[in-house]
């Protein structure tokens, strides 16, 4: 519950300039190093690479498609171990990218588009915390792309998985 008070608190202040003008990066070089760097991460996944967990803060937080997926990062990189080792994770293509930062480029989150091997299309928006030593994931949370047509059928779809039997 307190990350979840301290992102309420983030998107306050940055929404009443409490924390700098939250802009879009408008700096491109700030945006080809964002770039490089989620791209990267992405392609360790897609090789299972365990440096993808090197990339996620300490204090990092991912959240995946399913309810139950709210992880820490080492929670996380223990869920994940069996498709590391496996060489088989998960292989994540941004089509678009938005990338946004404070005024002092301290702190730097984005949008993205993304296609994926197993969840078709997919977003996902993440947080990003500049340190000395480069970037780390603070914050990364994905979701399934499901058009508006169609949600009242995965909707009903999710409603019936609810109520059977948990096994």
């Amino acid at each position: 519950m307190p990350r979840f008070f301290a992102a309420c608190f983030l998107c306050l202040s940055l929404s009443l300039g409490l924390g700098g003008a939250a802009h879009a990066a408008t700096d491109a070089t700030l945006t080809r190093e964002v770039n490089a760097f989620v791209d990267g991460w992405h392609d360790d996944a897609a090789n299972a690479r365990t440096a993808y967990f090197d990339k996620i803060a300490k204090d990092g937080v991912y959240i995946g498609t399913d309810r139950t997926e709210l992880w820490t990062r080492d929670a996380f990189k223990a869920w994940s171990k069996k498709y590391f080792d496996a060489k088989s994770a998960w292989t994540f293509k941004a089509t678009r990218r938005n990338v946004y930062a404070s005024a002092d480029k301290s702190l730097i989150w984005f949008d993205e588009l993304l296609d994926t091997k197993n969840m078709g299309p997919a977003m996902a928006s993440g947080v990003l915390r500049k340190t000395k030593s480069g970037f780390e994931i603070v914050h990364y949370q994905l979701s399934m792309a499901v058009p508006n047509a169609v949600n009242g059928q995965v909707a009903g779809i999710i409603a019936n998985h609810e109520k059977q039997p948990k096994k």
